[in-house]
């Protein structure tokens, strides 16, 4: 549980709200986007700054435009939900929608395109004709209001400072509410305002996703107000000549000083608007002819866009077929991955045999083998095959020879564990897939919690039998990864093969149920680990693929920012991180961290892959 001064990714507020990263903040507080863990639904929610909160008229009003706001029930409008105390702070609950703001739509194109521009301003005012049906007016409508979801729809946000047009007088005579740059002159007067005030904001808002420019600019609010009160803007059409000569009279009307001159409703706005859209040319859907404003992104040229087609297209059926789905490919048709490379040696880990009287050690195997391959990554002469590539060995009757033959590798390292309660026995061969000579034999015989030294004197001996260097700090940043507790690692190791074994053959609801449950019970056993969190990730990313549930793609994003606070060091939190923040389409914030992920794991293939991919 913490506190309103101390949120943070991961954290818990409220007693229901896990947070999961902040989004901004304005002139009333901070907002944080947020799983609610009651409902297990995503919410953003305002803390409201302590100086506003402690005026009770303040909050009494809060609440009543709450009331309103909840009242406005809309595809274009994003929902309210509550008003809460936590310990003495503030805060309103509210629909979260992912997509971009439009103030950041404009700033990244430079101006929109005139049908896109005119599709957002009729969603804005159906939003509006709605909530102005049932009384409210927002008062503070402007780009940065305006969220543009995945699906390019328009939502107004936040009605926080809306009023009902029956409460006369309820915020006082001379008192301004609104954002300069897009106050209507009655505003700058602090007198009574109506919806012809949402009118003249979006005329503002409509003339600067047409040119890239605000009609009235000032160093100062009180310059800029003073500009809406009394200053005419400059013709849109002499800064964007595509725009329709309609459009711009459009723009000019929604822009009149007095009110009465203006559009006296949304709904008569947008029939203007579908007017104009209807009688406007199809190639001003195209605005390449048309000045660009410097600073703005340049197009790519036909050519240079199908040819990146091809590229990333052929790149996305090579990451499915060699990674994503090893299974397509036939025995005879198996692309070696050291072909072609400058490794002069090469290595594949086959997945060792459990030879358990119960059967039941896979995930031991599979560990062993990963942890195995782990420590080879380390070495730069070397060259491990993924694991997605040697699973398809598992129980085969093909030869070691024949496996280094399709998989174009000079060594083979096979073997075998067998446990019976806490001992346990390990076999390792490494053979010469030329000659097919066994060069090192080897077999432990010891106690469970002896499985990491095990793991090192079969690294060593390998790297030894190669003529390579293991050095001991290579294996000390790998055992460092590594619990203390045998039980913990157990129970990760087993949440792990449901991903991975399971997931590279078909990866069922099972699978992901099996997985939490051992994830559940190591966390129980340390709840600080941060590779269990980098699990359950990609365990809920595995079954998002299955159920395109949004709700999957929540609990990605919660256990990546867990992973990663706990252990930013690790590979596997940097990947994730990354992710994060790629599937939320920040990819500048996303390059940094797939960065350090590189260079902790330089040889590795899946971590070089996940980044080259995404």
């Amino acid at each position: 549980e913490t506190s309103a001064n101390e949120l943070s990714s991961g954290s818990l507020f409220a007693g229901r709200y896990q947070i999961i990263e902040e989004l901004g903040q304005g002139g009333m507080g901070k907002v944080y986007r947020a799983l609610d863990r009651e409902l297990n639904a995503e919410v953003a929610l305002k803390l409201i700054r302590p100086e506003i909160a402690a005026d009770s008229k303040t909050i009494e009003r809060f609440k009543h435009e709450l009331k309103l706001a909840r009242n406005i029930s809309h595809r274009n409008v994003g929902r309210m939900y509550e008003l809460m105390d936590e310990k003495g702070t503030r805060f309103i609950s509210m629909e979260y929608i992912p997509g971009e703001d439009l103030k950041s739509f404009i700033r990244r194109s430079g101006r929109l395109e005139i049908f896109k521009a005119i599709d957002i301003a009729k969603q804005v005012c159906e939003g509006l004709s709605e909530a102005h049906r049932t009384g409210t007016v927002h008062r503070d409508l402007k780009p940065s209001n305006i969220m543009i979801d995945k699906e390019g729809n328009a939502r107004i946000m936040d009605f926080g400072i809306a009023r009902s047009l029956k409460a006369k007088g309820a915020t006082g005579p001379g008192i301004m509410i609104g954002t300069p740059a897009y106050m209507s002159p009655e505003q700058v007067d602090g007198e009574e305002t109506d919806q012809r005030a949402d009118i003249y904001a979006l005329g503002v808002i409509l003339y600067e996703m047409l040119t890239g420019e605000l009609p009235f600019k000032g160093d100062t609010p009180f310059s800029i107000g003073m500009k809406h009160k009394g200053e005419k803007p400059r013709d849109p059409r002499e800064l964007n000549p595509g725009i329709p000569e309609g459009l711009s009279r459009i723009v000019h009307k929604c822009l009149e000083k007095d009110r009465s001159g203006r559009y006296q409703s949304a709904v008569e706005l947008r029939a203007d608007l579908s007017q104009v859209e209807q009688e406007t040319p199809s190639h001003a859907h195209m605005p390449a002819e048309m000045p660009v404003r410097p600073g703005a992104e340049k197009k790519l040229r036909p050519a240079a866009i199908a040819a990146l087609i091809l590229v990333l297209g052929a790149f996305a059926f090579s990451f499915a077929y060699f990674v994503l789905f090893p299974w397509l490919r036939t025995d005879e048709a198996v692309v070696g991955e050291a072909g072609g490379t400058d490794w002069t040696v090469s290595i594949a880990v086959l997945p060792f045999a459990d030879l358990s009287p119960q059967g039941d050690q896979a995930h031991i195997c599979d560990g062993m083998v990963e942890e195995i391959r782990g420590r080879l990554v380390k070495i730069d002469q070397l060259k491990p095959i993924s694991r997605t590539s040697v699973v398809r060995y598992r129980n085969t009757d093909k030869s070691p020879q024949q496996i280094a033959q399709e998989l174009n590798v000079t060594h083979i390292l096979e073997g075998s564990i067998q446990r019976e309660g806490d001992s346990i026995r390990v076999n390792a061969n490494l053979i010469d897939a030329k000659t097919g000579f066994q060069l090192w034999n080897r077999n432990y015989t010891q106690k469970i919690e002896s499985l990491f030294a095990i793991q090192d004197e079969i690294s060593t001996a390998i790297a030894k039998a190669l003529e390579l260097e293991l050095t001991q700090n290579m294996l000390a940043e790998y055992r460092s990864r590594q619990p203390a507790d045998m039980e913990l690692y157990e129970k990760y190791m087993q949440g792990m093969y449901f991903i991975n074994s399971k997931y590279t053959i078909t990866y069922q609801e099972e699978d992901f149920q099996e997985a939490m449950a051992m994830f559940e019970q190591a966390r129980e056993i340390d709840p600080d680990f941060a590779l269990i969190y980098t699990g359950t990730a990609w365990a809920y990313w595995h079954r998002y693929q299955l159920t395109d549930d949004p709700a999957d793609i929540q609990n990605v994003l919660i256990n990546s920012e867990k992973a990663y606070q706990l252990n930013p060091d690790y590979a596997e939190s940097n990947i994730c991180k990354a992710f994060s923040h790629f599937i939320r389409n920040e990819h500048d914030k996303a390059y940094p961290y797939f960065r350090i992920a590189v260079d902790k794991s330089p040889n590795e293939l899946v971590t070089n892959q996940t980044v080259a991919y995404w």
